[in-house]
């Protein structure tokens, strides 16, 4: 009887997909160094892959993975070292070799090997029995490669129409493996499951014959004490089963990143070459886990970042040199855990974002004016590229510059994925994309409030903390009200009236002037950025499931999913990036109080803080009377902008990274520019030595926090300016 060797091709597939992302990343790998042992493994691989594929009559795959096999014999005998031209050469083996068991599974079978295939397979083994022909086979292959896309497992022309197949993708598997013990936990915990489930059943007809038998028992309400304490404890056991069985479930879908990281390397490769560019990717910490809901929403964003970094960041060879740079570039993927979240950094040592080509494109677009461009910090103007139909490139390409891209990737972290993400970059050395993702969307901590008298949820994620404070300890800055929590100023706002609540029959909060001691205030935070919300009550705090938005809902911003709360209520989680954009957007700009009176100087402001709220507050109260501000994140970027351009008075903090408000303002003190410009310290340090250092290390006045007014900062100011 013949063997149906179909019967084996998909266990082939799956064991072959693992040995090729074991190649794929030993060659990373080789690429920082030999390693003896390492050869050896990806030897012993691609072995495996040329039995197992001969067994099946796999032939063109065998042909490819015995040339790739003769290649790593000669590295692993010392007969060829690991170079830039080797790695090339071993990439493209393990590219096709990818290609065609993609094929195979797609269609059950692979197609013969194309003439270009072949003759790169025959280069291969050449060169592994004589590496002097190095040189000249390296140049054959990108001669072979620019011709016929040798990687590819058919023979389309360069300039042939991009078709759906040939659009870059992040590939993860529609199937995934599950451990032999998981499986038998979950089953485990079915049986137990329903064995409390027959309890529930006997007590419910414990129940039916308590209520026939109550009037005529004298002593009915001691048993009806001891079924109250027996179905008690059985809800509790069933709720306990519930959520092991629950989070067993959830486990069985958490995946490693890797599904979706380990292609991005050759992703990467494959478009470096169609833009002439040399580029490696380093991907660390793929074995991290994310839900596969996420992780399969998460191939698009990384893809658009990833050609962003190829074609706006990495530059030409050539230019690279000029820089005093290595020829090919550096692309990094970084996952790493922190807390409740996955923090995904994707960097590139390329060009970065020039300020002044986002500054032109913004006003070109309408995005802005150049006022709102003069008010701008570094970092306000840098966030412009996540604007709808912002690109910086002058040319439409395959790649990039159609004005799509960045914010599709801020849409998809910030609402599809509840995530945040953010960027930092310096010209000439590179840009850095941080996203942070919680671990799954199916089930977070939730944290359910009254406000209003509605009831509301957050993900407990955005929750900085919760505090309840005197509502006299509230100050009024730039027409707003605020608190200070731990050297910080935080914005205080109702949320009732933030989000337009409408009034209920139930008790509400009063009103923030009216006569109330205490405030409940639920501080809720992305990255830096805080807003105090004024609530009326915190209801529950639980691991709650949560429900996506009907599709004709989603497009609702406020909220992000809803959960059920007791009684089926269903509670709508709102959306913190949301809240705080819409704060930002409502808060009072004050600056007709004093305007006037210094708009015709526009004296030029430097403010020095390391919490973003406080350096927006501080920067609204100036701007309302008329001043130009510039903004500083700590003491280094302060000295750094001071450097750069003059300004007629410097506001700084004490406590802060890499250089504190002492040394700077002693610092500044030492800068020719600065020797007589005011410098005032505004700080929450109250102590009688912390006022006199100030004093000795050059500052004109020492403002504390905790009894801050913003007319005696702005009296003060006037003083020291004139």
């Amino acid at each position: 009887m013949a063997l149906d060797i179909k019967k084996f091709i998909s266990r082939f597939v799956e064991e072959a997909k693992d040995h090729l992302g074991h190649l794929g990343k030993g060659v990373e790998e080789l690429e920082q160094g030999t390693d003896p042992e390492l050869v050896n493994s990806l030897f012993r691989s691609a072995h495996t892959l040329k039995g197992s594929s001969r067994m099946l009559k796999l032939e063109p795959i065998t042909q490819v993975a015995h040339s790739l096999e003769d290649l790593l014999s000669a590295l692993r005998d010392g007969r060829l070292t690991c170079s830039a031209e080797v790695s090339a050469l071993l990439y493209q083996a393990v590219d096709t070799l990818t290609d065609q068991v993609e094929s195979l599974e797609a269609k059950s079978e692979v197609a013969e090997l194309t003439a270009t295939q072949v003759a790169f397979c025959k280069q291969l083994t050449a060169l592994a029995e004589n590496p002097e022909l190095l040189n000249s086979t390296a140049s054959k292959s990108a001669q072979a490669e620019s011709e016929a896309s040798i990687v590819e497992p058919s023979e389309a022309k360069v300039d042939s129409p991009p078709s759906d197949q040939s659009k870059p993708a992040l590939k993860s598997a529609d199937t995934v493996r599950i451990k032999l013990s998981k499986l038998e936990e979950l089953i485990k915990l079915m049986g137990e499951l329903v064995s409390n489930h027959a309890g529930m059943r006997e007590l419910a007809a414990t129940a039916r014959q308590l209520e026939k038998t109550a009037e005529s028992k004298p002593n009915s309400h001691l048993e009806m004490q001891q079924f109250s304490r027996n179905i008690r404890e059985t809800v509790l056991a069933q709720e306990d089963l519930m959520q092991e069985l629950h989070d067993k479930t959830l486990q069985m879908r958490m995946l490693p990143l890797g599904i979706v990281l380990d292609s991005a390397s050759r992703l990467v490769r494959d478009m470096a070459r169609s833009l002439d560019k040399q580029v490696e990717c380093r991907i660390q910490g793929s074995e991290i886990e994310l839900d596969r809901q996420m992780i399969d929403q998460l191939a698009d964003p990384m893809i658009h970042l990833l050609r962003n970094a190829l074609d706006h960041g990495i530059e030409q060879p050539a230019e690279r040199e000029k820089k005093g740079k290595p020829s090919r570039g550096l692309i990094q993927i970084t996952a790493r855990q922190d807390a409740g979240w996955v923090v995904l950094e994707i960097t590139d040592d390329g060009a970065g974002l020039s300020l002044d080509a986002i500054r032109d494109k913004a006003l070109k677009k309408g995005l802005v004016t150049s006022t709102d461009l003069d008010e701008m910090s570094d970092q306000e103007v840098t966030d412009l590229i996540f604007e709808p139909g912002f690109s910086t490139s002058s040319l439409i390409t395959e790649v990039s510059g159609r004005g799509v891209g960045m914010d599709v990737v801020k849409r998809s972290i910030v609402d599809e994925l509840q995530g945040v993400i953010s960027l930092k970059t310096q010209l000439d050395k590179g840009t850095c994309f941080t996203l942070r993702l919680p671990l799954s969307l199916a089930k977070m901590r939730v944290l359910t409030i009254s406000a209003a008298g509605h009831e509301l949820g957050f993900t407990a994620q955005y929750i900085a903390e919760l505090l309840s404070v005197p509502e006299a300890s509230l100050i009024k800055v730039a027409d707003r009200n605020a608190v200070i929590i731990r050297n910080e100023f935080v914005p205080v706002v109702k949320l009732a009236d933030l989000i337009n609540l409408p009034a209920t029959n139930q008790p509400v909060q009063k009103p923030l002037g009216a006569a109330k001691k205490e405030l409940l205030l639920l501080v809720i935070r992305v990255h830096t950025e805080k807003l105090a919300l004024v609530i009326d009550e915190l209801l529950d705090e639980r691991d709650l499931v949560i429900k996506q938005l009907p599709e004709h809902l989603q497009s609702n911003t406020l909220i992000s999913g809803m959960v059920t709360s007791g009684h089926n209520r269903l509670v709508s989680l709102l959306h913190v990036p949301y809240l705080l954009a819409k704060a930002r957007k409502v808060r009072g700009t004050g600056k007709s109080e004093g305007k006037a009176a210094v708009e015709q100087e526009r004296k030029r402001i430097l403010v020095v803080d390391d919490s973003l709220n406080t350096r927006e507050i501080e920067r609204d109260v100036l701007e309302a009377w008329g001043y130009q501000v510039t903004l500083a994140e700590h003491g280094q970027d302060g000295l750094d902008k001071a450097r750069a351009e003059v300004f007629d008075a410097v506001l700084t903090d004490v406590e802060m990274p890499i250089m504190d408000g002492f040394t700077l303002t002693a610092r500044l003190r030492e800068e020719e520019n600065y020797q007589d410009k005011p410098i005032i310290i505004i700080t929450s340090r109250a102590k009688e030595s912390d006022r006199r250092r100030g004093i000795e290390v050059g500052a004109d006045a020492y403002i504390v926090k905790g009894s801050f007014d913003q007319n005696s900062l702005v009296d003060t100011l006037k003083i020291l300016l004139d």
